[in-house]
């Protein structure tokens, strides 16, 4: 099944990333976590929705005519995330940053990495690499985010992770894995192959890998 292959390739991934990146594994497996890793952590990922939201009216902007099915989907998935980062920002309130700090603050060259390399990509290809980066952002949520939010309530507590949490029941409510697994699935089958699936996801971990040594480095690897 091309399911199962991706799901084995996304956890190789993950898998070479704890390897190599200090406290990766240990973050992912609720054993460990910092305020200032944390609290950036939060920011990046209002910075990242915001420009993931970009991508995706780009990529549904080149399907175009040629899939209503797909272009529907990817419609119906934008609009569901819609301004989910206010969710972190209420969150980040409570850290103590404003939403005109999370405003002025520049993402990582990781993640300009990533939306730049998904626009190259989309341009070339169409919608197939925005589906994958989509659907493993939902795997990823699904497997770890809940043990991280629960050990990042534990540790600073509730009113610190509500938004992030209401998030994840959101998502769940409205299970998106299997929404954005449809799109792969069908963008395999009209716009690439499994193959150029796999390209993409292997792309994809490396460069969350570069995001969560940057994000180690610029905090935690800063105070030593």
């Amino acid at each position: 099944m091309s399911r199962e292959r991706l799901e084995k390739l996304a956890a190789e991934g993950m898998e070479r990333l704890f390897e190599k990146v200090p406290k990766a594994r240990e973050f992912h497996a609720a054993e460990w976590t910092d305020p200032d890793y944390y609290r950036r952590h939060l920011v990046e990922t209002v910075l990242r929705i915001r420009l993931n939201n970009e991508v995706d009216a780009y990529g549904l902007y080149k399907v175009g005519y040629k899939d209503h099915r797909l272009a529907a989907t990817l419609a119906r998935y934008l609009s569901e995330e819609n301004n989910h980062e206010g969710m972190f920002l209420r969150d980040l309130k409570e850290f103590g940053l404003t939403k005109d700090e999370v405003d002025a603050t520049r993402p990582f060259p990781s993640t300009e990495y990533l939306i730049g390399y998904m626009y190259f990509s989309i341009n070339q290809e169409g919608p197939l690499p925005t589906t994958v980066w989509n659907w493993f952002v939902e795997w990823y949520s699904d497997r770890y985010n809940p043990a991280i939010t629960k050990h990042a309530a534990e540790v600073y507590g509730l009113e610190k992770v509500k938004g992030s949490q209401a998030h994840i029941d959101y998502d769940e409510s409205h299970d998106h894995d299997e929404l954005m697994w449809s799109t792969v699935d069908r963008a395999i089958k009209g716009w690439g192959s499994l193959e150029d699936a796999e390209r993409h996801l292997v792309n994809f971990t490396d460069l969350i890998a570069l995001y969560f040594t940057e994000l180690y480095e610029t905090t935690v690897g800063s105070k030593d």
